[in-house]
């Protein structure tokens, strides 16, 4: 691998809140909590309210007992990607390359201003952002990226750090659990306890080898990262998608199989939009339905010919629902999968062949929710979720935030 200098991350604090203050400046200082699509549950929250103990994915009901002053906002990701943007911006004129890798952090190649040093560029970066976007940062500048997202996170908020001394480095990781680094958490956690490895440095220092057959190679492109050896490079253009998907929370729970039908139509018309936004066609697909008793169905198939039509795959997701469904029981979210993706390139024609009743059907629907809106028109089978499309704030969500790197 060609070597590179040092690596920095940027990481927005309690990004949602910060962008909820941006517009609304009484907000500062008062604990707020970001809701999700039906208000069920706090996405995010201040400082201010983590100090209550409100933690994020905490139902509302159980947020407000312990947080009954503060200030609840449902979400909105068409301004937060305005300002995600504006941070994006804002980082490609201080560096060279700068990976886009999730609404509210970025990686990006450092480079030193003339005369100064890389403490005060990540300064330089932290205030610049800060200026012109208006949403604090934190930021860490370190030799790999897996070192520089543990120093931003030891550094919030609003901090600014460099380390590139080994000394210092190794200071940083003796004082951090092995789950801070990003990759390893739960059943990989499991997995290292029984060799003692509790903490970044004892990670840092165990036996390569023992970490490639403990964590695979995954793993041990950690282990190198963490004593100091880039090997995870920067992405300055999203790499192609392996799997698309749509899909979350219901809100509100249900066993009606025309409500759960009607939701697997809603995800599938939001999965077709990104098939053809990134010219894909998918080879297989799979439902999955989780239930509030925490069980979880599953139903998958494959196509006879991969597609982006809304007619072919929904023929295709009937049988997989019918599947995932269990009858009587309350579900409460859902997910669709398109997978084995492939390049939608032309191909010639049959002589029988031609524009279909239903590319044509969905070419005039594009042209006009082009025009009036997302979903002016859509599917009579959605009906049911009649409050769900009154609500503007479901009308766009995290993932069709475009060309992030992380999911």
């Amino acid at each position: 691998m060609t070597r590179q200098g040092p690596i920095g991350h940027v990481d927005a604090d309690a990004f949602y809140v910060a962008a909820e203050r941006v517009r609304y400046a009484h907000l500062a200082g008062m604990p707020v909590g970001v809701l999700g699509n039906q208000g069920a549950c706090v996405i995010a929250k201040s400082y201010e309210m983590k100090s209550f103990g409100v933690g994020t994915g905490m139902p509302i009901w159980e947020a407000l007992r312990l947080c009954p002053d503060g200030l609840y906002v449902k979400r909105d990701f068409r301004w937060y990607e305005i300002l995600s943007r504006l941070m994006l911006e804002t980082m490609r004129e201080l560096s060279p390359r700068v990976e886009y890798y999730s609404i509210d952090e970025f990686f990006f190649e450092a480079a030193a201003p003339p005369g100064g040093d890389y403490q005060d560029y990540a300064v330089l970066v932290r205030d610049r952002i800060l200026e012109r976007v208006r949403v604090p940062v934190t930021v860490g500048i370190a030799r790999t990226r897996t070192l520089a997202k543990l120093i931003s996170d030891s550094a919030k908020p609003f901090g600014a750090r460099a380390i590139l001394d080994r000394a210092e480095e190794e200071s940083l990781l003796a004082a951090r659990p092995v789950t801070d680094v990003s990759g390893i958490a739960g059943r990989r956690e499991r997995r290292l306890r029984p060799w003692g490895i509790r903490s970044c440095l004892d990670l840092a220092r165990a036996d390569r080898r023992l970490i490639r057959g403990v964590l695979t190679a995954s793993g041990e492109a950690l282990w190198w990262e963490l004593n100091g050896d880039p090997v995870i490079p920067i992405h300055a253009q999203r790499m192609p998608h392996q799997v698309l998907s749509r899909g979350g929370s219901f809100g509100e729970a249900t066993d009606r199989p025309d409500v759960l039908w009607a939701w697997l139509v809603r995800n599938l018309e939001r999965l077709v939009e990104e098939l053809r936004f990134h010219r894909v066609l998918a080879g297989r697909v799979a439902v999955w339905v989780g239930y509030r008793d925490g069980h979880a169905g599953e139903g998958r198939a494959t196509l006879e010919v991969p597609t982006d039509r809304f007619d072919v795959l929904l023929d295709a997701f009937r049988p997989c629902l019918r599947r995932a469904w269990v009858p009587k029981a309350m579900a409460a979210r859902m997910h669709l999968f398109a997978e084995d993706l492939r390049p939608h390139r032309p191909r010639q024609l049959g002589l029988f062949d031609g524009l279909g009743a239903d590319d044509a059907a969905t070419a005039v629907k594009q042209t006009i929710n082009d025009r009036h809106g997302r979903f002016a028109i859509r599917s009579a089978a959605t009906l049911p979720l009649g409050a769900v499309y009154d609500d503007r704030a479901n009308g766009y969500d995290i993932c069709d935030v475009r060309g992030k790197t992380c999911f």
